[in-house]
């Protein structure tokens, strides 16, 4: 399949998430690249958001059903691992995530309840190993802090759309990966002079900082000049004030802007650098891992996965099949 979230889809870093050859993306108007080159496969260099009639609203009651009907592990399987096993005896689970994910993590203010792709994911491990989808407790992260949470011990994981670098594998673990992406430009609605990378050549190019985007666009367009902000919101904000002429960060991130924002926003259709395998975030060479890989293995198997895509993200945006996960354990990585 190649649709809005094979920026996640391949096995071996064929592009994912519509952005590798996709015609279209229904209710986006999002035009795909080609397979092999990321760079756009058609005459339009770029979509605009405007169209999105996509509802920005999960399914709240699939949803929880579906973490709710998630399957929980045996005393045996908990017992064999000494990181599952810390988490049992403590009664809880302790995530560091995000709440303004639109499509991965987001806050309903109104239940108070976090639902989305990651959200949904480490609710399901945390019914596995304690029984309860709820007995999690969840720290907000930001790029810059991912590691420190779990170096210092403030959480057992981090579910973050976690870019899994040979950098950040000497300093934590990780399971996975579980999704992937690449980068996506994203620009004022308005903007129609950059139509491509290469248009970012002696611009002002937001990044997050902790992020891959500034190395990848120093790379890329060495004469941008990146300005980094701590916060995708900070980015964002500083893309609608003019005071950046792009932002650059992972484009499942991107698209959930452009879901949240319909007309605000212009995600171009080229995509750039490494694939990048989404991982779990675990203290360094916690037996976790395995742990993890193996409840990932089998919410795959079962099923979950895909259904929890559809609900948090192929619903919203248009799509009717699920991609096909990353083989887990199976990784491509960069080393910015």
């Amino acid at each position: 399949m190649k649709s809005f979230d094979e920026i996640v889809v391949t096995r071996r870093g064929a592009i994912g998430m519509g952005l590798a050859g996709i015609a279209s993306i229904a209710g986006l108007g999002l035009v795909g690249c080609s397979d092999t080159s990321g760079s756009a496969s058609t005459s339009a260099a770029s979509t605009s958001a405007s169209t999105s009639d996509a509802s920005t609203q999960i399914d709240a009651t699939a949803y929880d059903a579906l973490i709710a009907a998630g399957t929980t592990a045996d005393d045996a399987t908990i017992a064999a691992s000494t990181w599952a096993t810390k988490v049992k005896e403590a009664g809880k689970l302790r995530v560091g995530g995000v709440r303004t994910s639109t499509l991965f993590s987001l806050l309903n203010e109104v239940d108070n309840k976090v639902r989305g792709f990651d959200a949904g994911l480490f609710e399901l491990l945390t019914r596995y190993i304690l029984g309860d989808e709820s007995k999690y407790e969840l720290t907000q992260v930001t790029s810059d802090t991912r590691e420190s949470v779990l170096t210092n011990d403030q959480v057992d994981t981090v579910f973050a759309t976690y870019s899994i670098t040979d950098s950040r594998k000497k300093i934590i673990s990780f399971a996975g990966p579980y999704y992937t992406s690449q980068q996506g430009v994203l620009v004022s609605a308005s903007n129609t002079d950059i139509n491509s990378l290469s248009d970012l050549a002696g611009k002002t190019v937001a990044a997050q900082s902790g992020s891959t985007g500034p190395s990848l666009v120093e790379k890329e367009v060495p004469t941008a000049t990146v300005q980094e902000f701590s916060t995708d919101e900070e980015a964002r904000t500083a893309l609608e004030q003019g005071r950046v002429d792009a932002y650059v960060i992972d484009a499942t991130l991107q698209m959930g802007a452009m879901v949240s924002n319909p007309g605000k926003y212009r995600l171009l259709d080229e995509y750039f650098g490494p694939t990048d395998p989404y991982g779990i975030g675990l203290p360094l060479d916690s037996d976790g891992v395995a742990f993890v890989n193996d409840f990932l293995q089998k919410v795959e198997d079962d099923g979950t996965w895909a259904k929890l895509w559809q609900i948090a993200i192929g619903d919203r945006t248009g799509l009717t099949t699920a991609p096909t996960p990353p083989t887990i354990g199976e990784t491509s990585t960069e080393t910015n």
